[in-house]
């Protein structure tokens, strides 16, 4: 059976239906935020906001264009589950992903009251979902999600239930401090929090040394063009591939400090010496969770005082008398990390082929995930191909 589904700047078309769930896809994220009313964040990465910036950063950027599946309860109409996902260019392939183009840390769906809450109810969604995919206007070769939480909120993600679902090469790393801050604190390996307290000490002893978390969208923009600046400074020097600063992503951020940071949404942080910037941090907050997604610092004149982990320490202690009690430190397994004792968070990957030219990718990219699944077989392929074993970075 089928009905009619809606494709914002697309001709309409009929979009299968089954075991209850219909699909809709739409072209633009305000119209399909409409369709929605409640826009409840799985992580703090899916709120509104987010993909405000989001969708408004990369709007003109060639080839890649929005595609919003809500999906509903046939019988009811009531929200079952919305994905914010763009249909891009990949070489020779077409596929739907995310909106995420390495920017969003976590993807995942919004959830409404009809969400599936078992393995068979998911499937049928997804099957029903493959199928819109398929019967679009403009196809598709390949259905690709990555770094999908396990669960949020308490409950599990419906799509990490899908038998697809297999380990993603990066984790969350998550911080839980509980009500006593300085209990946390004195969890801390003894060296890491002498080494904290040292650095305060030092940092202060200019008496123009202070920690601000900026409210004022204007100066968290300023604060912001000197994360850029640093940010660019570090990753040439290192010789990387810097891609930040790309007129899309520099564009995400803007939006996202310029429209979130009166919310208390995007929360912007600095160590200053006088009119000096001596380290930033960007993160992003709802309700007890904070997640940090930038941190740049003044280099080498600095060291001393270690700005980097200093002005996460702060804003850690900043937003804990606010409230936070999560602080997650986001995908990427660095020593800096493991230093304030995070807890891994698994994420899982998923792709499904909507064509026979996807289906090399969708087999590769399953062994991928099985082999991630049997560490020590994977391990072994590791050093027969000469690669290296751990992601990790100091």
């Amino acid at each position: 059976m089928s009905v009619l589904a809606t494709n914002a700047g697309l001709s309409a078309r009929p979009v299968s239906r089954a075991a209850g769930f219909r699909v809709e896809l739409l072209g633009d994220w305000k119209q399909a935020v409409a369709r929605w009313h409640d826009l409840g964040p799985s992580t703090p990465f899916q709120h509104p906001a987010w993909y405000d910036a989001w969708y408004k950063a990369f709007a003109g950027t060639e080839g890649v264009a929005p595609l919003i599946a809500v999906v509903t309860d046939a019988s009811t109409g009531d929200p079952a589950m919305l994905l914010p996902l763009i249909r891009r260019r990949q070489g020779r392939i077409a596929i739907i992903e995310f909106a995420d183009l390495d920017l969003t840390d976590y993807n995942a769906p919004f959830l409404g009251a009809a969400a599936p809450r078992d393995a068979k109810a998911v499937r049928h969604l997804w099957r029903s979902l493959l199928s819109a995919l398929r019967r679009m206007p403009d196809p598709a070769d390949l259905v690709r999600l990555r770094k999908v939480p396990v669960e949020f909120g308490g409950r599990p993600n419906p799509l990490a239930l899908l038998d697809t679902a297999g380990s993603c090469a990066l984790n969350g790393n998550l911080v839980t401090t509980g009500e006593d801050y300085d209990a946390w604190r004195y969890t801390l390996e003894k060296t890491v929090r002498k080494e904290l307290e040292r650095s305060w000490r030092v940092f202060t002893r200019d008496p123009a040394a202070s920690f601000a978390l900026l409210t004022d969208a204007d100066q968290a923009q300023q604060i912001l063009s000197t994360t850029e600046a640093q940010q660019g400074t570090r990753m040439r020097s290192l010789g990387m591939n810097y891609v930040l600063d790309d007129a899309s992503r520099a564009a995400f951020y803007r939006n996202l400090v310029r429209n979130s940071v009166g919310s208390g949404y995007a929360l912007v942080s600095a160590l200053t010496v006088g009119d000096e910037v001596v380290a930033t941090l960007l993160g992003i907050r709802t309700g007890a969770r904070y997640v940090m997604i930038r941190i740049s610092n003044a280099g080498e004149k600095w060291s001393n005082c270690s700005p980097g982990r200093l002005i996460i320490e702060r804003t850690m202690a900043a937003l804990h008398r606010d409230g936070v009690r999560e602080f997650d430190f986001s995908v990427g397994n660095y020593a800096y990390k493991r230093r304030f004792g995070v807890t891994p968070l698994p994420l899982v990957d998923i792709s499904a082929a909507l064509s026979w030219r996807g289906w090399p990718f969708a087999l590769r990219d399953r062994a991928v995930g099985v082999l991630r699944d049997r560490p020590q077989l994977d391990a072994r392929l590791r050093r027969i191909l000469g690669k290296p074993l751990s992601r990790e970075e100091n």
